[in-house]
């Protein structure tokens, strides 16, 4: 049974939101939150990325810097730019791209859920990753940011939210940088509220899509908050975290590609010979060309794009995680020809989502700052939810899901 429960959202008025909401954390870095955020007092990014509030060079992991955006938090309160609903509610969170539109129950879950892992995981996460988000929310005392949650589709609550996106949403706006719609509703009626909660509760498990160094910190945190108070009762707000929570049928996920700086003392001729002992090679010109199924990759090296194709034996189609291609190409190209042992800490090896387009990829293999680029077909929501379910992890770097969740719609506090 999955525990949930409205909360009273702290969000900022309807005619602040475009000033206030902000890409999430960690999709850009310190200068582009700084150039983004410009001369807006009321951007998020205050509270979010507070080293903008110093001077250029200073780290993020600063302890003025967590003091900072928990003050910002404060400061955003108190001027009315973040005002906290008087009711505990429901909402429901939508997103447009490229025509296609999902929709996102966000709730309170518990922490006990992600404890005892009925809330999936199919990433590994970093102690450094976890320590800088639990200073976060330990400082600002709120989930100041969502994490991304999956479910498997449920007609009750499709019609729920049919119903809500029928209606006029309390914010609708269209963001900069990304170009996506994004829309909010506030679901105070009671009996829909006790609906949601109910077919959560009949839920076995959700499923971590995206923030699982969010979800961890937030977890870590209530599990601390109830461990110092010995009347903790397990209902208190800071035993939950925010999540928006979309059925699995609905999320996009794009190819998330690798670029290369060197061919491990190879020259181009010796890398492909190298590649043609597990895969099957075709040169298919100076056109971007793009993975068109499972097991297809896309090469592109010296000014041309190749095709790879597994060859058969080169994978077990049992193993959930040996079948996956970024599995394939990180055991048979990284590691094996080109030495790549750890996708999280060599430096040789760079990654790019799919919403940049091959051109990204060729564009910096032409600078000459990477020598070659591979893309992969997209992961899919059943394999992840395949893997999560058989309790493995998925290799580093495999999944890129888009939209991404703006923040400052909505905030849950831990009091």
């Amino acid at each position: 049974m999955i525990k949930v429960k409205p909360f009273k959202g702290v969000r900022p008025p309807q005619e602040l939101v475009e000033d206030v909401e902000c890409r999430p954390y960690d999709v850009l870095s310190s200068e582009e939150a700084r150039k983004e955020a410009g001369a807006n007092e009321k951007s998020l990014y205050h509270i979010t990325k507070p080293e903008i509030n110093f001077p250029e060079g200073t780290s993020e992991y600063d302890p003025r810097v967590y003091e900072s955006g928990a003050e910002a938090f404060r400061k955003f309160q108190e001027n009315g730019w973040l005002v906290q609903d008087e009711e505990e509610n429901y909402y429901l969170y939508a997103q447009t791209m490229n025509g296609h539109t999902q929709y996102g129950i966000v709730l309170c879950a518990h922490i006990d859920d992600y404890v005892n892992a009925n809330i999936k995981k199919h990433e590994l996460t970093r102690k450094d990753k976890e320590e800088d988000r639990m200073k976060h929310v330990r400082m600002t005392n709120a989930n100041i940011e969502p994490v991304f949650f999956a479910y498997r589709p449920n007609p009750v609550l499709a019609d729920i939210i049919n119903k809500y996106a029928e209606s006029k949403p309390e914010y609708d706006f269209i963001a900069p940088v990304d170009g996506f719609r994004h829309q909010f509703w506030v679901i105070a009626d009671k009996a829909d509220q006790q609906q949601i909660t109910e077919q959560f509760n009949q839920m076995d498990v959700l499923y971590i899509a995206d923030g699982h160094h969010r979800s961890a910190a937030a977890a870590l945190v209530g599990v601390e908050k109830a461990r110092n108070n010995p009347n903790n009762t397990g209902n208190e707000e800071y035993n939950y975290y925010m999540a928006v929570c979309f059925p699995s049928d609905q999320l996009t996920i794009l190819d998330y590609n690798r670029v290369v700086k060197d061919l491990n003392g190879k020259t181009p001729q010796e890398f492909l010979e190298a590649v043609e002992k597990n895969f099957e090679v075709t040169d298919m010109g100076e056109k971007p060309y793009k993975p068109q199924a499972l097991h297809e990759f896309s090469l592109y090296l010296e000014g041309h794009w190749y095709r790879l194709t597994a060859r058969p034996g080169t994978f077990d189609a049992s193993d959930p995680i040996g079948v996956l291609d970024v599995d394939i190409s990180s055991r048979l190209i990284l590691d094996e020809i080109l030495g790549i042992k750890d996708l999280r800490t060599d430096k040789r090896i760079d990654f790019v989502g799919g919403l940049r387009g091959l051109e990204e990829l060729q564009k910096r293999v032409d600078s000459g700052e990477m020598k070659m680029a591979l893309a992969l077909y997209p992961v899919s929501m059943d394999q992840i939810m395949n893997i999560a379910d058989s309790g493995k992890i998925m290799p580093p770097k495999a999944t890129w899901f888009e939209p991404k969740l703006r923040s400052g719609l909505v905030i849950h506090k831990l009091d």
